[in-house]
């Protein structure tokens, strides 16, 4: 028979075993937490806020320069707003030497932004001294899109092969590209680009009716233009900065609710947020769930959007 010794002995490794096996047991469980917390804040939390953000500053501006511009058609991608912000963020990541990398996320939303804004200024003083025309605001916007397409394919000439991979897959839109550093800078800026565009729908009303009734009704147009296209083209030059060149959503979200709730801006600039960023959340949900590619996210919006689009305007017109 053991002894007393051997059995306390016995029993103390015994023990000693089971807080080893206890302590490697929470060990692997913080590291598996660890691990989990890690991809939902790196990865996860990344793609939610960038869907979200962008989805609801693209179609609150498309709905916000469809009032301002009096043009149905009005969409960031379609009259050159977006265009004029890859132009600037191809050209940035293209062309920006080494010593800038350190700063570049901090250059790319403010060149999106100074090229977002330079192309709405052209288009407003454009529509201004064509009194709107429709057909000429959209060929100017055609003109700009195709003038920046041009610019950039020069500059593919001059490029390496991963640099024309990255900036291929960035102009056809991404929710991958983002990361924490950049939506610090960019999301709160397009977080305040939608409040500010939604706090302007009841003086937006007042210009379905045209400037004198909008003077008569204390609202000065002048000034709810500029700043509702100042707003519009900050909020789309931080959304091309974070997630590249998405086409589509703009035109068709608002043209969809305005069949379903009708032309007051009141309704149609917060509902047009909540679905664009709720559409962007599906698509990222739906690659996600896929899980062997990463789509680019335009060509999802236009092989969702474009049969979408036409059921609606079918639907409008035979109403």
């Amino acid at each position: 028979m053991p002894g007393r010794g051997g059995v306390l002995g016995g029993l103390g490794l015994g023990c000693a075993g089971m807080v080893a096996l206890i302590a490697a047991s929470t060990l692997a469980s913080d590291l598996a937490h660890d691990l989990k917390w890690h991809i939902f804040t790196s990865l996860q939390l990344p793609l939610i806020l960038t869907a979200a953000l962008t989805g609801a500053v693209l179609t609150v501006s498309a709905a916000t320069l469809q009032v301002v511009l009096r043009n149905p058609l009005a969409d960031p991608g379609i009259i050159g707003v977006t265009s004029g912000a890859s132009l600037v963020a191809a050209v940035l990541i293209l062309t920006a030497p080494v010593v800038m990398a350190e700063h570049f996320y901090y250059l790319l939303p403010l060149g999106c932004f100074v090229g977002a804004m330079a192309s709405t200024w052209f288009i407003y003083r454009l529509a201004r001294k064509l009194q709107q025309a429709t057909v000429a605001v959209i060929l100017a916007g055609i003109a700009i899109a195709t003038l920046s397409g041009a610019v950039i394919a020069w500059l593919y000439l001059f490029s390496d092969a991963q640099s024309l991979r990255n900036l291929t897959f960035w102009l056809m839109g991404s929710l991958y590209q983002a990361d924490g550093t950049i939506l610090v800078v960019a999301g709160p800026i397009m977080l305040v680009s939608c409040v500010v565009q939604i706090r302007a729908a009841k003086a937006l009303n007042w210009l379905y009716a045209g400037d004198h009734a909008a003077i008569a009704a204390g609202v000065s147009p002048q000034k709810i233009i500029q700043r509702s296209l100042l707003a519009a083209s900050v909020g789309v030059g931080a959304a091309v900065s974070v997630a590249g060149s998405i086409a589509f959503l703009g035109l068709l979200v608002p043209h969809l609710l305005r069949l379903a709730l009708g032309f007051d801006n009141r309704l149609i600039l917060p509902a047009s947020a909540l679905c664009g960023a709720l559409f962007l959340l599906t698509v990222g949900a739906a690659t996600e769930w896929l899980g062997v590619i990463t789509l680019p996210v335009s060509m999802i919006t236009a092989t969702l959007g474009g049969p979408l689009l036409l059921w609606a305007i079918y639907r409008g017109q035979w109403r």
